[in-house]
């Protein structure tokens, strides 16, 4: 398991905080809050590279309030798991910033799933630090996501993703990832994607991708897989 569990991820938050209280102080007026949101459909759902929807076609919607520096953000989708979920409903609580040549965006998230079967923890808390930075022609991000208790019987847990990204036309963009998945009495696995964003016109992108991971063993879930998700945004 990855050493500094919940100081280092808890505490990245806090310093999030602490430097934006310091960032307001120098501010002469608030700005508005912003409105922003999505709604698509993808052949399935998947989530930290598995599949999330039974092998069938999800919709899903998201809806974000941003103020300053600060974000909040509710999506859902719907879902099909073992432990009978029928969707996933995340919320979550951010800060963005720039230090160094770096963007930074830290979240605090809750993760609920309706439907899940009377005695399975269902709802659990995520702390997200992202850090970006463009290397050249690549757009590159590192994911450290921590959780303290996961879903089910998954106690703690890390999830570490490396994303890289080019713009290969004016409306295109190819992407590909790798992560690295440690839990405690949960399963220990990599995975990958790789696929092609769209933009077929104003605020309608179509992305196809293909997911997946070295535990093809662990059953359907972990096996690679072709999605393609449509999403409108506004």
């Amino acid at each position: 398991m990855y050493s500094g569990a919940a100081c280092i991820a808890a505490g990245s938050f806090v310093v999030a905080l602490a430097f934006s209280s310091t960032q307001a102080q120098a501010q002469t007026s608030s700005p508005a809050i912003d409105w922003s949101g999505e709604i698509g459909v993808a052949t399935e759902y998947v989530g930290k590279g598995l599949g999330k929807s039974d092998g069938d076609p999800s919709i899903f919607a998201g809806v974000q309030a941003t103020h300053g520096a600060f974000y909040a953000k509710v999506w859902v989708s719907s879902a099909d798991l073992p432990q009978g979920s029928n969707a996933e409903i995340v919320s979550s609580l951010g800060y963005k910033t720039r230090w160094a040549g770096n963007g930074l965006n830290f979240s605090v998230i809750n993760r609920d799933l309706p439907g899940t079967r009377s005695g399975i923890d269902s709802n659990y808390f995520e702390f997200q630090t992202d850090v970006s930075r463009r290397l050249g022609p690549v757009n590159t991000r590192l994911r450290v996501n921590y959780t303290p208790d996961g879903f089910s019987a998954t106690e703690e847990a890390w999830w570490i993703e490396l994303n890289g990204s080019v713009t290969v036309a004016q409306s295109t963009r190819v992407s590909a990832a790798v992560a690295n998945r440690m839990a405690e009495n949960g399963a220990d696995y990599n995975a990958w994607n790789v696929g092609v964003n769209h933009t077929l016109r104003d605020n309608l992108a179509l992305d196809v991708r293909w997911y997946d991971t070295d535990a093809h063993f662990r059953g359907d879930r972990y096996d690679g897989r072709l999605v393609a998700a449509l999403t409108a945004s506004f």
